[in-house]
């Protein structure tokens, strides 16, 4: 069962880890191995947790690598469903 609208990874990792901790995007972006720039799309979700980003978030946070991809899956499909109606499918029932 999917749950009602997650949040984006993104916005998670902003109040979850960095804002406890006092991190800016910064210093998180240098201790995660990446850009600012791409830390800050993750943050204002403009783009989502490759496997490679959740075993880095992984690492940085003492989490599973997982649970990061679970969260982006749960938010992209959860997306996708609110266009369910749209979307120009046969049924295909086999016998």
């Amino acid at each position: 069962m999917l749950m009602h609208n997650p949040p984006h990874p993104g916005k998670v990792i902003k109040e979850l880890c960095l804002e406890p901790l006092g991190l800016t995007v910064t210093d998180a972006a240098k201790g995660l191995g990446i850009s600012r720039k791409t830390l800050s799309s993750i943050l204002n979700g403009k783009a989502g947790i490759s496997p490679e980003m959740a075993v880095r978030l992984s690492i940085a946070f003492n989490t599973s690598s997982e649970s990061w991809l679970n969260q982006q899956t749960q938010y992209e499909l959860w997306q996708a469903e609110q266009h369910r109606k749209e979307l120009d499918v046969a049924h295909l029932y086999v016998a």
